[in-house]
């Protein structure tokens, strides 16, 4: 009796103590195997221990993707088995997920990010295209890069650091699509109960901050137009006229040499200087999209409006701040986010090694990347309404041990070992989503079919279209 006194005593006072700050809860209790005592085993909710298997299968599939560089025929054999392991072993799992209930109640905000990212995609691709048509080629062909300090720092590097270092630093190890699959790797690592459900919640997180991130990026580089620091782009890339725009022979071309005629400028605050005619554009017929041709300024051998989008990829002026950059920063925020350990470690390692990689060979400069950098961190810490990395299921488990404390008290004070596990018992089924006996529906097995294949499709889909940088 004693024994059972002191073990009800503790488990209320642990409650009445801790309950607003509990690490742990204790959700069932089972008798000893031995019957000469009344002592009682108590087992422990916790969240999933990690097991590591994630971290170890980001490495494979980078390490593989590299081999393309050593031995295309290798590459080759062992991608294709690698990806199709990956498939396999996810859908493996989906009859043992429990979750789908609230991946359900994830779809609608899914689709929405989705489609808003699409859209900001759109308007960035836009004003990519704007950004490098406006001033002509003959400008983005003369106009000198802008001296960036970090190129200048890497250099000195090169010349510091011994040879297979620099190597290393130099070796294409990670892109864009690498990015993108290790979070899609994350995101379907709920299904071994590695990272908190339900995935496509992280999913729409991810896409929702992307989108605010590009939308924001568009705003910032349309806003004023900046060299490249590869002076050859524009010519190789875009087929667009090579005098400036109307806008800027009027508005740009007078002053942006002459420091008399910015004095003038300044003084009046009107653009005084004689243009004489302006040298005009072809001007297809788009119909209701006519009035993109002010920003798109296409060619008769063009086309619709949509093909000069397929064109625009990264562009070629200076574009603050690093697209490519974002993606990373924001896998790389939701990898240490959800899943943390060693492996976040090396994701941040390949952060900074694809920053480096983007300043030395000129697809940015050094700005770029930085504000990449902090406008991921800040963004994907301002969206964590979408995904939260707080385990609600435990603020539930301790609302309802809250909701029972006088109960558990009374039962402490007349030593109702029965009534204490029954107390316990209906804490732990009232944390837990609620299952039926007979497993899920026909009607949720088909949607999770359909979230498999889907998710599946796109993958491929973004990782064929990015596989090129």
């Amino acid at each position: 009796m004693k024994t059972k006194q002191l073990t009800i005593v503790y488990i209320v006072g642990m409650f009445k103590r801790l309950c607003p700050s509990l690490p742990y809860l204790p959700v069932s209790s089972k008798p000893n195997s031995s019957a000469s005592t009344h002592s009682f085993a108590f087992t422990t909710m916790w969240w999933p221990p990690r097991s590591g298997g994630l971290g170890i299968a980001a490495i494979a599939y980078v390490v593989v993707d590299y081999i393309r560089h050593l031995s295309p025929a290798w590459h080759g054999r062992l991608q294709p088995a690698l990806l199709s392991g990956f498939a396999l072993i996810a859908v493996s799992r989906v009859p043992f997920y429990k979750h789908w209930s609230s991946e359900f109640r994830s779809v609608f905000p899914f689709i929405g990010s989705m489609l808003f990212m699409l859209l900001a995609l759109l308007f960035e691709a836009l004003c990519v295209r704007f950004v490098t048509a406006a001033l002509g080629l003959d400008w983005n062909s003369h106009t000198s890069p802008l001296p960036d300090t970090g190129q200048w720092f890497l250099l000195a590097l090169n010349e510091k650091l011994p040879h297979p270092l620099v190597e290393i630093l130099r070796a294409r190890i990670i892109g864009l699509h690498h990015f993108l699959m290790l979070f899609v790797m994350l995101a379907f690592s709920v299904l071994f109960d590695s990272v908190k459900a339900p995935g496509l919640g992280l999913g729409a997180r991810y896409m929702f901050t992307m989108a605010i991130g590009r939308l924001l990026r568009a705003i910032t580089f349309v806003s004023t137009v900046l060299p490249s620091a590869r002076p050859w782009c524009a010519t190789a890339r875009f087929n667009v006229p090579l005098y400036p725009h109307r806008w800027a022979q009027k508005y740009y071309a007078p002053y942006a040499s002459d420091a008399n005629a910015i004095r003038e400028l300044l003084r009046q605050d009107i653009a005084f200087a004689d243009t004489g005619k302006l040298l005009g554009d072809f001007r297809p017929d788009w119909g209701p999209m006519s009035f993109l041709i002010d920003f798109l300024r296409p060619s008769e051998s063009d086309g619709p409006w949509y093909n000069l989008l397929k064109n625009a990829g990264g562009g070629c002026n200076d574009l603050v701040y690093s697209g490519h950059m974002l993606v990373a920063v924001l896998t790389a925020m939701a990898w240490t986010e959800a899943y943390g350990g060693f492996s976040s470690v090396l994701i941040w390692s390949l952060v900074g090694h694809a920053a480096q990689r983007e300043i030395r060979e000129r697809h940015h400069y050094s700005v770029d990347c930085v504000v990449a950098i902090y406008v991921g961190i800040l963004l994907w810490k301002m969206t964590g309404f979408l995904w939260p990395s707080k385990d609600a299921s435990r603020d539930r488990r301790i609302t309802m041990l809250e909701k029972i404390q006088s109960r558990l008290t009374q039962a402490a004070k007349d030593y109702d070992i029965d009534e204490v596990r029954e107390l316990l018992r209906g804490v732990e089924l009232g944390s837990q989503e609620s299952l039926s006996n007979k497993g899920p529906s026909t009607g949720m097995w088909i949607f999770a079919c359909a979230i498999i294949i889907t998710a599946i499709v796109i993958v491929v889909l973004a990782l064929t279209l990015t596989s090129d940088g």
